[in-house]
């Protein structure tokens, strides 16, 4: 991975790293406030030994003395001693209770070294500071003497006693709370990169051809307005999903130079994708060129198309396919110009049957005699095969994928099933992608007082925006 890698992670993913820095400067904080405080004591000691008259035995003296610090440093935190310091003082403790509570540290080039003592009373480290200091001098001065009554070679003695401790030593809030920031820092950029790794999800144009074989027809940004309104408005101007739509329209005329699909099937590999508002915004654009447009609700098992346009739903595409009614008696026409919509009806116990059958091959057939563009909202493809069997009935069908949510896998399986029987797959539509950030698609409009100018900057393709092929003698100014 590249340096732009990691930044497009940190990036994308900003609010994991956030989260498990704001985790870590809590859970410092919260063991800092939970902790309790403890002091510490230190004595400190001078060790020295018998030295001649003559600067060379007085420099051999000072060796011999810095070497036995480090032994007694040793000796200072042994259980003998320890268990002498004890008694001296009465306490009810025992040499293990103060493992890791007392140190004994020398002072690097001197023969100094020091005794400390960690405790949450601050007189009782005090205490036991003096304590071990003074009962070290007593066994050193015991090892040292050759013999009773003889001179030691080395002694100890203390040249600082312990002071009461004013103020507590740990929990350092401070030095916490910066640790805990940095391990949470750390901590969110790996858990980022590991979710990033581990993400299988669709985010890319590249990706998506890779996956799917075909190319990208369109991408949709997500506009949180759809949620309240599935078709846009395209007589009110222009906006970032109305344009997508128009660039989409353009780009349907490449998809076949010779003979341009005019009926197509919108489908995707698993529901919520945004298909549905995909065939009907798709369905709008189309028509807003001055093409006649059939807006055919083929989803058989959650149908949406009515719902979203306001008209009746209970009769429609199943209703003609049973042979209970005319097409004639149950299209619809919209509230938008050169639309009309065949809902999908009542739904039957037997989706793939009717979708398959010589009815819909003929209904489809006078669709297309009807109308310039037929836009079919098929079912998903991978919870069922509506989808595919409505497919090897028209020009073609385009596969709509959600940007980060829909798997790598469900598209591979998706396409898959599309051409397993043969069906014409015309390209995929990302929906749903970012506006902002590396990847984003954004469409951009910047107005004058005197007339509307137009920037696209949209790096889903590079095809200069021209009017879709002339059906049934029609011009399109």
């Amino acid at each position: 991975m590249e340096v732009q890698d990691y930044l497009r992670i940190v990036q994308s993913r900003w609010r994991i790293i956030a989260l498990a820095t704001i985790v870590g400067l809590l859970a410092a904080l919260a063991a800092s406030l939970v902790a309790t405080p403890m002091y510490q004591a230190s004595s400190r000691l001078f060790v020295s030994t018998a030295s001649g008259a003559s600067v060379n035995e007085a420099y051999q003296g000072n060796l011999f003395s810095q070497q036995r610090v480090a032994s007694y440093t040793k000796l200072a935190t042994g259980a003998d001693v320890l268990q002498d310091a004890i008694d001296s003082r009465g306490l009810d403790l025992t040499p293990s209770d103060l493992n890791g509570r007392v140190k004994a540290t020398p002072v690097p080039d001197t023969v100094l070294f020091d005794i400390s003592v960690l405790d949450a009373k601050p007189e009782l480290a005090r205490d036991l500071a003096d304590a071990i200091a003074a009962q070290l001098v007593v066994k050193i001065e015991g090892l040292e003497a050759p013999a009773a009554g003889v001179e030691p070679v080395a002694r100890a003695t203390v040249v600082e006693a312990a002071k009461t401790p004013t103020s507590a030593v740990s929990p350092n809030t401070k030095r916490n709370v910066a640790l805990g920031f940095v391990v949470g820092l750390l901590a969110g950029i790996a858990l980022a990169i590991l979710r990033d790794r581990l993400d299988n999800t669709v985010k890319s144009r590249e990706t998506l051809d890779e996956l799917a074989g075909v190319g990208l027809v369109g991408t949709v940004p997500f506009d949180k307005d759809r949620e309240a309104k599935a078709a846009i408005a395209f007589h009110d101007g222009y906006s970032g999903s109305a344009e997508a739509f128009r660039e989409l329209r353009t780009n349907l005329q490449f998809l076949e130079v010779d003979n341009p699909p005019r009926v197509l099937a919108i489908t995707s590999s698993l529901p919520g994708e945004g298909k549905t508002t995909t065939a009907i915004n798709l369905s709008l654009a189309i028509a807003e060129a001055g093409y006649s447009v059939a807006l055919v609700d083929a989803d058989l098992r959650r149908p949406r198309v009515a719902k979203y346009l306001d008209l009746i739903g209970s009769v429609g595409l199943s209703t003609v396919l049973a042979g209970q009614a005319d097409l004639d008696d149950v299209l619809q026409s919209s509230s938008y110009p050169n639309v009309s919509v065949l809902a999908s009806g009542p739904l039957p116990p037997n989706p793939s049957e009717l979708l398959g059958s010589t009815h819909a091959e003929k209904l489809i057939a006078d669709l297309r005699e009807r109308f310039d563009f037929v836009v079919i909202d098929a079912s998903p493809l991978l919870p069922v095969t509506d989808a595919a069997v409505l497919a090897v009935k028209v020009d073609g069908a385009l596969v709509v994928v959600k940007h980060g949510q829909t798997k790598k896998e469900q598209v591979t399986r998706a396409v898959g099933n599309l051409r397993s029987v043969g069906a014409t797959v015309l390209g995929t539509i990302l929906t749903m992608t970012p506006s902002k950030g590396k990847g984003a698609y954004e469409y951009s409009y910047y107005y004058d007082s005197d007339a509307p100018v137009q920037k696209i900057e949209s790096p889903a393709t590079q095809v200069s925006p021209a009017p879709l092929p002339v059906q049934a003698g029609k011009q399109v100014q």
